[in-house]
């Protein structure tokens, strides 16, 4: 890991709302890549030791990613997100919510919001996470949510070494 790459994480329960500032040694269109096409998203969105797997995605205004989290025994924990807004290249926003196999949302979900930004070939993404509910966002957090999402940034950051190191 690049001890040097900024990495911040925050979470603001007045607020309902996680603050999660990362920087990436990797050029912003392959950073964009890695969180906007399901087929990279599948290699680095769960903790270990589970997997993701994208039943479909259509990434654009008013459409939605459908996934699961799977645990090596099989468990899926699927999710739905709806993309709210799309700027390419520099910021997308979503609504995300839990869900069953067969795509009713449990409700409430969080607001997600993505910011990107280049600056010497190292590329920051700003993601702010506003939960309609306290509650959602302490069982996020109870559920192991900080713990999770670091690992998923590690994940990615391998990811992103590896996609560097082929281009």
């Amino acid at each position: 890991m690049n001890n040097d790459l900024l990495f911040d994480f925050n979470v603001d329960k007045n607020a309902k709302t996680v603050y999660i500032t990362r920087e990436f040694n990797a050029g912003l269109s392959l950073v964009w890549d890695a969180f906007t096409k399901a087929e990279l998203l599948d290699q680095w969105g769960a903790p270990a030791p589970m997997r993701a797997k994208t039943k479909y995605m259509d990434f654009k205004v008013g459409g939605q990613r459908f996934y699961a989290m799977i645990s090596p025994d099989g468990q899926e924990r699927w999710a739905i997100q709806k993309y709210t807004s799309i700027t390419p290249k520099t910021n997308f926003k979503m609504y995300n919510s839990f869900a069953d196999k067969d795509e009713n949302p449990e409700l409430p979900g969080s607001e997600w919001d993505y910011i990107f930004s280049e600056q010497d070939g190292k590329t920051k993404v700003s993601i702010t996470i506003y939960n309609e509910s306290l509650a959602r966002m302490e069982k996020m957090i109870e559920m192991g949510f900080t713990e999770g999402f670091k690992m998923l940034m590690s994940n990615l950051e391998n990811l992103l070494t590896a996609l560097s190191l082929k281009l």
